[in-house]
């Protein structure tokens, strides 16, 4: 059966993941552009690193070299063009500094998810690394994402409730970020999560907890969804909401792969759950 002609159709809004390949397709640039698609942007990507990965963990990772993230990034950017980014797994101070560097200048919103250990406490940024992230990486960045650990790695401060979060996001502003989103969902209780701009931006986000184990990409998932609302032209606080209410709605549809930590469900709107 034929299909109708449309005519030319527009292109939508361009996002670039930079990040690490799950094999198992859970988390990093499987997961970023599956919530891309469901989101309705165009999603591209740099690959930073290649994971052996499954539901049970991370069995190695091999990086890229410096001049192959490199020249991705400039083949997309030059050509396409892009109206957001998103950073995920970096893996090594090389590769943090090639990716801050591209990334100076960008006239576009940058989301920066500090990706330091996967959901099953496998590393994924190498130790010595950290400090770079901090000193290079974050003052380019839109908006930074840490959980509750990265805030921790970042700042040295242990947040135990959510009277500390506000705290903790204060010393992240004070690293360069315009935004900061403290994500609360390791803690006990309902999943809360704190957007803080400087005083007077101070947004606050809560969702039902939903007892799912398998909310493996839940970090990757909200990062990539903040930078398609961005793309698509919301400010901050009404991007972050959006990216909430999607990120909910797949961890409550999470399913089981494997025999481990199943994957957030990307079209969980899609099967109407």
């Amino acid at each position: 059966m034929a299909l109708p002609s449309r005519g030319p159709v527009a292109a939508p809004p361009r996002v670039l993941t930079v990040a690490g390949s799950d094999s198992g397709g859970g988390a990093g640039i499987q997961a970023d552009l599956k919530a891309m698609l469901a989101l309705g942007v165009h999603g591209m990507s740099v690959i930073t690193a290649v994971t052996a990965q499954n539901s049970l963990g991370v069995q190695g990772y091999w990086e890229l070299p410096a001049e192959a993230v490199r020249a991705q990034f400039r083949s997309v950017v030059d050509d396409i063009g892009v109206q957001a980014v998103k950073t995920g797994m970096l893996a090594s101070i090389e590769l943090v500094e090639t990716v801050s560097e591209l990334l100076t200048g960008l006239d576009a919103p940058v989301v920066v998810d500090p990706v330091g250990v996967s959901k099953h406490g496998d590393a994924l940024l190498a130790a010595e690394a950290v400090s770079t992230l901090r000193d290079r990486l974050l003052p380019v960045a839109t908006v930074a994402t840490p959980n509750l650990h990265e805030v921790a790695q970042l700042t040295g401060i242990t947040v135990l409730g959510q009277g500390d979060m506000a705290d903790a996001a204060r010393a992240l502003l004070d690293l360069g970020p315009r935004w900061v989103l403290v994500k609360g969902g390791h803690l006990e209780g309902e999943a809360a999560d704190l957007l803080y701009g400087g005083p007077g931006e101070e947004h606050w986000y809560r969702a039902p907890r939903y007892d799912n184990r398998h909310t493996h990409g839940t970090g990757c998932t909200l990062a990539s969804a903040i930078a398609a609302e961005l793309a698509k032209g919301q400010e901050m606080p009404e991007a972050v909401a959006a990216a909430k209410e999607y990120v909910t709605g797949a961890i409550a549809a999470g399913f089981a792969l494997g025999a481990g930590i199943g994957p957030v469900d990307h079209g969980w709107r899609l099967r109407g759950a």
